[in-house]
């Protein structure tokens, strides 16, 4: 992708409306840390073979406390398998909703011990990194609340954000299309700004 000349950092009071919050972000968190934060709900089904057999309470509705946001399965029979997915969709509805600050915006008297190591750790490991995460990947979500902080920061513009991670804007724009919600977000900011979308 080529560099947009035209690109520039947004001034702080004219970025897009959002929810932003301290570091760590919470999908940066290990998720039995986070599934603290959490209050579990379960929902009643039927059992296999139909509606006059045994029922089971294995969906799951994971509610984040501070945030009110839930991550929700009910597809398996397993409440325990259920859990996990609950909490692994939670992340990934985290990493959309929320923003912590991007060292875009770090001032010259800023040094990295400054932030939060949780945060630290995501960028240094996936630094100079392919970005190539499939869904499964424990670290997949908390990639992408970064690289979506860091956007949201840069008026959603990848060519201002790869520097950061030592990558190009293609590869960015590939870890946005393998889960669409998060171009849908990016695209969001894009347009606030004026710009086109990413494709």
């Amino acid at each position: 992708m080529k560099r947009d000349s035209n690109a520039s950092i947004p001034d702080r009071s004219s970025r897009q409306a959002c929810r932003l919050v301290s570091a760590p972000h919470p999908a940066v968190l290990d998720v039995d840390l986070l599934a603290k934060d959490c209050q579990l709900r379960t929902q009643r089904r039927s059992g296999p073979g139909g509606q006059h057999r045994n029922k089971t309470s294995s969906g799951v509705f994971m509610e984040h406390r501070p945030t009110g946001l839930i991550g929700e399965a009910t597809e398996r029979r397993s409440q325990a398998q259920n859990r996990d997915v609950a909490l692994r969709r939670l992340r990934y509805v985290l990493a959309l909703a929320i923003r912590t600050p991007s060292p875009i915006d770090c001032g010259p008297d800023d040094h990295p011990s400054d932030h939060d190591d949780l945060e630290q750790n995501i960028r240094q490991r996936y630094r100079r990194h392919s970005l190539k995460l499939n869904e499964e990947n424990v670290d997949k979500p908390a990639l992408l609340a970064m690289l979506l902080n860091d956007l949201w920061a840069s008026g959603g513009q990848p060519s201002l954000v790869a520097p950061l991670w030592s990558t190009s804007t293609s590869k960015i724009v590939m870890l946005l299309r393998s889960y669409p919600p998060a171009i849908a977000w990016v695209n969001s900011v894009r347009d606030h700004h004026g710009r086109l979308p990413l494709h």
